[in-house]
């Protein structure tokens, strides 16, 4: 069996000086490290990931990676501060306002494209006890 000592996603940028700006200037992320290619890792709290300059074209038609946040609706208000537009969804069961999707277990989400096309997506988590009551 693997010993995996971490896992962090890898993003791909076509443009990786326009990404480093959308990430440092609309997220506010500063790079731990900047690797020899160019590729730069971000860490965010016991996490980070990379993105790396890539010559592929980002789908976007699913999540490639997921930013917990204490509060998505006041994360959704700073990133449209910043020029960032948010994801909007409408389907029966799942349907944003504001850019924001309550979920059934109590959860919220949001989701938002960078300068890449790379879909990302905002959630606050709620405590399992939570859910229950």
């Amino acid at each position: 069996m693997l010993k995996i000592k971490s896992a962090s996603p890898a993003i791909p940028a076509q443009d990786i000086k326009r990404a480093r700006q959308f990430y440092e200037q609309k997220l506010g992320l500063k790079p731990s490290e900047v690797q020899p290619d160019g590729g730069v890792v971000y860490r965010t709290g016991e996490t980070g990931f990379l993105v790396f300059p890539s010559m592929g074209k980002a789908s976007g038609d699913h999540t490639q990676l997921a930013l917990e946040v204490e509060d998505v609706t006041s994360a959704v208000s700073e990133l449209k501060s910043a020029g960032v537009k948010p994801e909007e969804y409408d389907y029966p069961e799942f349907k944003t306002r504001d850019g924001v999707v309550d979920m059934a277990d109590g959860e919220k989400g949001a989701w938002f494209k960078d300068s890449e096309g790379n879909l990302i997506a905002l959630t606050s988590r709620v405590p399992t006890a939570a859910r229950s009551n």
